[in-house]
């Protein structure tokens, strides 16, 4: 398949940002009657799922303190619903177990699913909490864990799985997809797009649409932008970088002896656990974390073990991305974070105890690029240049494509307003929690 001249909307990104933006607008296009999916090609440097999305951890959750983020996450946890199989979707549901000072975090985020309909509820009290959590896993701790909120939809889905049934959905629609085509540059003529440039000639287009996932800093320079943006800080208005990098840390685990199941020996809902009580080394006791700390888990990619991640560590304005992920030493975790999850572990299941030594390790890494209030940007930052910059949050929002697409055929999408670029000039943030997390 040859790369055309020219096409009227070009999309740069093999995720899952760039083909369910793909997707929708072949869609959209159709419904609309103003065009097919022959007028949408995408372009991926490597092959789809290569980047980010492809080695996500792969959860699926609404537990966000983000209003905004609340409505983003339905839809696409609805897109999920519509094709479990062909997506790899587990919907074995999601659990928040947090400590006082979150509490009442997941009293408002609970609140604010149910004005949604999305399924769950919340349970208070530390004695509560660990009987409502013992019914799920007899062996768990839960001392000090004052709230659980416990998500009945969500779950988590196979990267690879998702991925692939975007593209084929993609060029089901006639999106024509191609893989090994790195963009080089963006032709500017009067601030807009007039052309983007790969390693394999010139694309003429009337749209480009953008989901960079880590990438996002080299198409914020390639599109000739400000490196920085005015943030409210304090009462203050503070210039910041448009995206800082911070290291993912992930990875599968597994004992030759003990597995992750729930009460009845099934698959298990997906954990989240944040404490702030002190973090001993289950190899020798010593403290490994004597302030807050949290770790997320679930059964492990080849459908045992224990897979998942902690706290990322912030990397700053200036990083390599090349190679991306898992082949890059630097960028997957090393042991201090093994003996510290498997610790957070062993803290939560009695059945992990004693067993610092013995565990498996395939570890897991990546990059991430966080935007200056962690919340994604979704916009327009040319006039025919459309941004969807993730801050990370990426895989579980595959129906972000869906609203990026009525949002650039249609008259706006009101859901998207809380993602505008323009928000952090006119001093509005997103919420922040109590989570230790960046992205909550």
């Amino acid at each position: 398949m040859k790369l055309p001249d020219s096409s009227p909307y070009v999309v740069v990104g093999g995720g899952v940002h760039g083909l369910s933006s793909a997707y929708h607008l072949a869609l959209e296009l159709q419904r609309k009657g103003t065009g097919s999916g022959r007028d949408v090609i995408v372009l991926e440097k490597s092959r789809t799922g290569a980047g980010a999305s492809g080695i996500a951890c792969g959860v699926v959750r609404n537990f966000y303190f983000s209003p905004a983020m609340a409505e983003v996450i339905r839809v696409s946890v609805e897109l999920f619903e519509s094709d479990p199989k062909g997506f790899g979707y587990h919907p074995v549901g999601y659990i928040a177990a947090v400590p006082e000072v979150q509490a009442e975090d997941c009293v408002a985020i609970q609140r604010r699913q149910a004005e949604i309909g999305y399924r769950s509820e919340v349970v208070l009290g530390e004695e509560r909490c660990r009987q409502h959590m013992a019914g799920i896993f007899p062996d768990w701790n839960g001392d000090g864990i004052a709230a659980v909120l416990h998500e009945r939809q969500g779950g988590w889905a196979a990267t690879g799985q998702t991925v692939g049934n975007l593209a084929r959905l993609a060029r089901a629609e006639g999106v024509r997809i191609f893989e090994g085509i790195e963009v080089t540059g963006i032709d500017l003529h009067d601030g807009a797009v007039h052309a983007v440039e790969t390693s394999a000639g010139t694309v003429k287009t009337d749209l480009l649409v953008a989901g960079p996932g880590p990438w996002a800093g080299h198409l914020w320079r390639m599109l000739d932008l400000p490196p920085e943006v005015n943030v409210p800080d304090n009462g203050a208005s503070v210039a910041k970088p448009i995206v800082t990098y911070w290291k993912l840390q992930e990875g599968d685990y597994w004992l030759d002896d003990v597995e992750l199941t729930d009460a009845n020996g099934n698959e298990p809902p997906v954990v989240h656990l944040d404490h702030v009580v002190p973090l001993r080394s289950d190899r020798d006791g010593r403290v490994l974390e004597d302030g807050p700390w949290g770790i997320y888990y679930k059964i492990g990619r080849r459908g045992f073990g224990v897979q998942g991640g902690g706290v990322p560590i912030e990397l700053g304005t200036d990083v390599e991305l090349e190679p991306y992920g898992h082949e890059n030493p630097d960028h997957i975790v090393g042991d201090e974070f093994t003996e510290s999850f498997t610790s957070g572990l062993a803290w939560a299941h009695e059945r992990f105890r004693g067993k610092g030594q013995e565990w498996h390790v395939e570890p897991h890494g990546g990059i991430g690029a966080f935007t200056p209030d962690n919340y994604p940007i979704v916009d327009f930052v040319r006039p025919n240049a459309y941004a969807i910059m993730d801050s990370n949050h990426g895989f579980k929002m595959i129906g972000m494509g869906k609203l990026a697409a009525a949002d650039i055929l249609g008259a706006g999408e009101s859901r998207l307003e809380p993602f505008r670029l323009s928000r952090y000039e006119a001093g509005i943030t997103h919420a922040v929690s109590n989570s230790p997390y960046p992205w909550n």
